[in-house]
């Protein structure tokens, strides 16, 4: 099989999102013949949740069952509900693997462009699109980036490439680590290659111990520790309605984005940043540490001074 598509529901956040992404995914499919790919949809909701369900049903009656829906009524997290969809493409012999957040739309050729990217480059193993923000309230498309893919500054600060700044063409040659976890077409391959065996037993290409947020970041590294090539694929469009942290990036806007997040957010954020400081910490250069250390010290007086309730995450095992 060539393709293999996945993508996660969650609760209410996600059903609202359904009437316009399945339609556009389907459009960017239609070039491919149906034994060509298969679409996989986890429902990650805390329990049984009918929207979801109900939404890719009426969808799958008017689109001949294009989708193959699971759900285990309880919200595994990010990565080890994105591990169940990769099994499932691993077991179907798939050659890519396409990871979409739901909460997007795209260009009717530009999973097209992806695939035909990734035949011509035997060398690359991961691709992002150019993505958008998708102003949903309004339905309108923009040319505001949101990612153009993931890249990694000293201390192991990761940062989507591009984001805030209006699209002139000016990051398209500009190198990535991989994809963001908002849209990404992974050669399965590569993915099989840098998974492993956790101690639950379960093979895992996420990383299970980041519950949500980051996990993309700690994968794209990952890729790159292993030599695997990423690439942007500017032609190829997405939009997508990221609800929080699509402005310019300074340090007053970061600091604005971060209070307006929600408590277990800021903490899986600021846990699973500790994680890869812990994980790879060996692996980094003396000017690296240092810079760990930096990061490291500095969020630990923020949490003292703003967010007490993160300086549990610091006395956690990593």
């Amino acid at each position: 099989m060539k393709l293999v598509v996945g993508f996660i529901t969650y609760n209410e956040i996600s059903a609202k999102y359904l009437a316009d992404f399945l339609p556009s995914l389907a459009e960017a499919l239609s070039f491919l013949d149906r034994a060509d790919f298969k679409i996989f949809a986890h429902d990650n909701s805390d329990s049984l949740n009918q929207d979801n369900k109900l939404i890719i049903d009426r969808f799958n009656l008017s689109a001949g069952n294009l989708i193959e829906y699971s759900s285990l009524n309880n919200n595994l997290g990010f990565a080890r509900a994105y591990n169940i969809l990769l099994n499932y493409a691993y077991s179907d012999k798939a050659e890519y693997f396409l990871a979409l957040n739901p909460d997007m739309i795209m260009e009717p050729d530009s999973i097209k462009k992806l695939i035909a990217a990734l035949d011509l480059s035997r060398d690359v193993s991961a691709l992002s699109p150019k993505i958008y923000y998708w102003d949903f309230l309004n339905k309108k498309k923009t040319k505001l980036i949101d990612s153009l893919g993931l890249i990694v500054r000293p201390g192991l600060r990761f940062y989507d490439l591009g984001q805030g700044n209006y699209d002139q063409g000016q990051f398209d040659g500009l190198s990535i680590i991989g994809p963001s976890g908002a849209a990404g077409l992974f050669r399965l391959s590569a993915l099989d290659k840098i998974s492993f065996v956790a101690e639950s037993g379960r093979k895992q290409y996420f990383d299970e111990r980041f519950f949500m947020y980051k996990e993309d970041c700690d994968l794209a590294y990952r890729l790159s520790l292993a030599n695997f090539k990423s690439k942007l694929v500017p032609d190829s469009i997405f939009y997508h309605n990221r609800t929080s942290g699509s402005g310019r990036q300074n340090v007053v806007n970061k600091l604005w984005d971060r209070l307006g997040k929600s408590r277990q957010v800021r903490i899986w954020s600021l846990e699973n940043q500790n994680i890869l400081y812990a994980k790879y910490w060996k692996k980094e250069n003396f000017v690296n540490k240092l810079l760990i250390i930096f990061w490291f010290t500095g969020s630990f007086i923020f949490s003292l001074i703003l967010e007490q309730f993160n300086l549990k995450t610091y006395f956690k095992r990593k």
